[in-house]
Parts: structure tokens; sequence; C-alpha cells
């Protein structure tokens, strides 16, 4: 039983929607990341491109008349938003994953998610005479523990505000 303390609980757990959202989430870490990196590095070329591009032409299927100008700024924004809210995600991923105790969960985790590597890559990176069966143990308790700790972080409620 966990003690709680007025609505909220010291010790959390999340549930089995909440772990299942976490492990979507962070299967998208990697990708995340090379967005951000990619935002960061060539924001002013990728504003260019959706102005010369054909991205801005038409957003929606059903404009009979499409304003270039104002949808490049519509798409501009949009990469923003995305841009922002992955930096949100990502650091809370982030310090979830820093604050996980056992260190063979934390391996594994970083191999999977946070590297990006396929299972089997994680599973032949861990090799170490450790069955593939401990390897998916340990993904499985550390995306619990992350999802735990989103919990307390608020990062369930955070993403229901957001979509």
């Amino acid at each position: 039983m966990a003690m709680a303390w007025g609505q909220g609980e010291l010790f959390a757990e999340a549930s089995k929607e909440e772990i299942k959202q976490t492990e979507f989430y962070l299967s998208k870490y990697k990708l995340m990341t090379l967005f951000m990196s990619d935002y960061e590095n060539y924001q002013r070329e990728m504003a260019q491109v959706a102005i010369d591009g054909e991205a801005a032409r038409r957003i929606d299927q059903t404009d009979l008349h499409a304003d270039k100008t104002a949808n490049a700024t519509i798409l501009d924004e949009k990469q923003k938003w995305v841009y922002n809210q992955y930096r949100k995600f990502t650091s809370m991923i982030s310090r979830a994953h820093w604050l996980i105790i056992d260190s063979e969960v934390k391996e594994a985790i970083d191999i999977r998610f946070i590297q990006g590597y396929s299972r089997k890559e994680t599973i032949l990176f861990m090799r170490r005479g450790v069955a593939h069966s401990t390897v998916d143990r340990r993904i499985d308790d550390g995306i619990e523990s992350i999802a735990n700790t989103l919990k307390v972080m608020g990062f369930f409620e955070e993403i229901r505000r957001e979509f």
C-alpha cells in the first residue's frame, strides 16, 4: 500500500496504460532527439524551404486556394510547437532514465531506447553471457521504473493536457 499525502501518492505506481504510453514515448525518443537537433541546426533553412517549396502550397487538401506565405507561417509555428513538446518530453524521460537505480537495467534502457538500437542489437551489446530473457526483463523493469517516475513528475497529466 502506497503512502498518501493529500490527493497524491508518495510512491506512485504507473497503471498498465501509463506503462504502455511510456514504452511508446521511449520508442520515439531517438526520433525526437534527432528532430530537435535538426531543428536547432537548420531552423532557418526549414522555414525557407516551407516558403519556397511545395510543403506550404496546401496544408489542407480541401483548400481551393492556398496562401503560401500564411501556410509557411503555420508550418513554422507547428514545427516550433513540436520542437517544444519534444524538448519537454525528452527532458522528463532523460531525468527518469537517470533515476533508475539498477545499473544493468539503466544500461539496457540506454542501449535500447536512448541510443535507439533494436531489441536484437541490445541483446548482442549486453551479451556477456546474459540470456535474452534477462535482457527483456531488464528492459521491462526499466520501462516500469521510468513510467513510475514519469507519473510522479506529472508527465501523463501533461500529455492529457496537451492532446
